[in-house]
């Protein structure tokens, strides 16, 4: 169990495959400003993620289902939602996680799954947005948190953050400056969901104050 939480917060499971940054920051960003979530677990896919280390600097738990490991994908899937399910989260964040949740998955936390996405959807979704923003000519790119629905990077936006394009700029650079920017919203989302004061209605995320 993470220090410095209490019981009686929201319990928050984190989904990661690489260097963690937004895991990090984000469980920082929780302790500093005391906002009720207890992070419960990391589950990641690669027994290699720099989160992982992160994870345990932290005293999160760490679970690691090696995709590479099974023969048939679909075992990995069934094994992942048991693993959750078996957490009982009020909140997934996928902060980095490579992998497409499947139906199952999403139709078994509904609105209690969000995700950082590098790009100011629904421009640009799916893998290499920074890329694709480049090759496109875009004049302002950004990044975006979402509730997470059956489609890819398609749910009801939550918070938007926009980068202009310096000219000349390359994707690391880009990559770079929007990666600042999801620093700063992916927790703020993590707090207004917590705090309850996110509401679905259709496409829509009301924010309360």
């Amino acid at each position: 169990m993470a220090t410095g939480f209490t019981k009686k917060e929201k319990r928050i499971v984190f989904l990661a495959s690489g260097r963690g940054s937004n895991f990090e920051n984000a469980v920082k960003f929780l302790k500093k400003k005391k906002i009720p979530a207890l992070p419960v677990a990391l589950l990641t896919d690669n027994p290699k993620a720099k989160s992982i280390e992160l994870a345990r600097s932290f005293q999160i738990p760490v679970q690691i289902l090696n995709f590479a490991e099974f023969a048939d994908k679909k075992d990995f899937h069934k094994a992942l939602l048991a693993q959750a399910k078996e957490l009982s989260p009020d909140l997934i964040v996928a902060c980095g996680y490579m992998r497409i949740l499947k139906p199952e998955f999403v139709q078994s936390f509904p609105g209690k799954i969000i995700n950082i996405h590098p790009s100011l959807l629904p421009s640009f979704p799916g893998l290499d947005s920074q890329k694709q923003a480049l090759d496109y000519g875009a004049k302002i790119a950004g990044c975006t948190v979402h509730f997470v629905e059956e489609g890819v990077d398609t749910g009801p936006i939550i918070l938007q953050k926009s980068v202009e394009i310096l000219p000349h700029w390359n994707e690391k650079e880009l990559s770079l400056a929007i990666l600042k920017e999801e620093h700063k919203i992916l927790p703020l989302a993590i707090q207004l969901f917590c705090e309850n004061k996110l509401k679905i209605n259709g496409r829509k995320v009301e924010i309360r104050k």
